[in-house]
């Protein structure tokens, strides 16, 4: 196992950007841990998800569930509209489910259930700035604003709680790479 400490976290998201762009798996461990039925950015397995494939990997190779649980998009809030019909003006806590806009269809298939809807989540600055650091830098590299999230667990497993148990999963499955706080670690 390999890390290195990034003071400018900016520069390790820009990073992670690059590992994203290379369909690298990110398991993702920052701040305080979620209570909770959803992932929403703290415990976060995050992927591609232009790659209509990373669903399946994801589901055989990472969490080793079963095909048809579907993952969901973690977005930048200001471009919700940009993106899913939905009268919100965000979804924080991932409660809402929109189908995306017919003109975006096929751009982020890995996160949109068969019928073209998703269980949206928002990320702003003040709610979430790591995570939301991150998206910042992967739509400035590929004027997409969302990324694939699920939670950072095994099936059957509870979601990661301790920066042991981040690692741990992360030796244990077929994740990529670990973040942990301004730490990126390799296997």
């Amino acid at each position: 196992m390999n890390y290195t400490y990034y003071e400018d976290f900016n520069k390790l998201c820009q990073l992670i950007v690059e590992d994203l762009l290379e369909n690298k798996i990110i398991g993702w461990f920052q701040g305080k841990s979620e209570f909770g039925p959803r992932a929403l950015g703290n415990r976060s397995i995050l992927a591609n998800p232009i790659i209509k494939d990373n669903k399946d990997y994801i589901n055989e190779r990472v969490k080793h569930r079963e095909g048809w649980r579907p993952y969901a998009p973690i977005m930048l809030e200001e471009y919700i509209h940009d993106w899913f019909d939905i009268p919100k003006n965000s979804s924080p806590y991932m409660l809402f489910n929109a189908q995306i806009l017919s003109e975006k269809e096929g751009q982020v298939p890995a996160v949109i259930h068969v019928d073209g809807s998703a269980r949206i989540q928002t990320v702003t600055e003040e709610l979430n700035k790591p995570i939301f650091q991150l998206l910042t830098e992967w739509n400035k590299k590929t004027n997409v604003p969302i990324l694939l999230n699920t939670s950072f667990n095994v099936d059957g497993e509870p979601i990661v709680e301790s920066p042991e148990d981040a690692i741990k999963t992360f030796m244990g499955t077929n994740i990529d790479v670990l973040v942990i706080g301004n730490y990126r670690v390799t296997k």
